[in-house]
């Protein structure tokens, strides 16, 4: 079977509730997929294994939000829970269900419960109550945007939903390169 490699890049996004967009460097992340036939023609089915997925975590050197780095000690860690979907290779377009658990966690002070994300990753456009966007297909060199918005459900600590407003929308843009010839 063929394998693909997804690279994450710099150049992505997250936004929660009713909060301004963070700026995110998802450089050195990423892992291989296996390729398989589509359900229709002209595609192909994706999967990617979660235990091979590594996506950097949110925090002071990657992270920034409005202008300034996350505070230190300040980290999101994201573990995947599946990644898998389907390419057009024609026109590039790409479609990914993402779920993951997003771990927040101040140093050794405070662990919060996982926030659990489920959402369909696009290459085309996304439209919610609170958040929109645009992501881009595929280009020569694999590279693309992919956008997605979830809604994320109260994780169960009273001050962190209280905090992000949960139950509440999130938009995710991941800037990606997928490469057949490093696999």
């Amino acid at each position: 079977m063929e394998q693909l490699r997804l690279e994450t890049l710099a150049g992505c996004g997250l936004a929660i509730a009713g909060y301004p967009r963070f700026r995110y460097d998802a450089s050195g992340g990423g892992g291989l997929g296996l390729v398989s036939p589509g359900a229709e023609p002209g595609r192909c089915g994706l999967r990617f294994a979660p235990e091979g997925l590594q996506i950097p975590p949110l925090e002071s050197r990657t992270t920034r939000f409005l202008g300034l780095p996350l505070p230190p000690g300040l980290t999101i860690t994201i573990v995947p829970q599946q990644l898998e979907g389907e390419l057009e290779p024609a026109t590039g377009q790409l479609k990914l269900r993402f779920q993951a658990c997003f771990r927040f966690a101040v140093g050794q002070l405070y662990r919060a419960p996982d926030l659990r994300i489920d959402t369909t990753l696009v290459t085309g456009e996304v439209s919610g109550r609170r958040h929109r966007a645009s992501g881009q297909p595929c280009n020569a060199s694999g590279e693309a945007l992919l956008v997605g918005i979830a809604v994320v459900p109260p994780c169960g600590d009273p001050w962190l939903d209280r905090f992000l407003g949960l139950p509440d929308e999130a938009l995710a843009l991941l800037r990606c390169r997928l490469d057949s010839s490093e696999a």
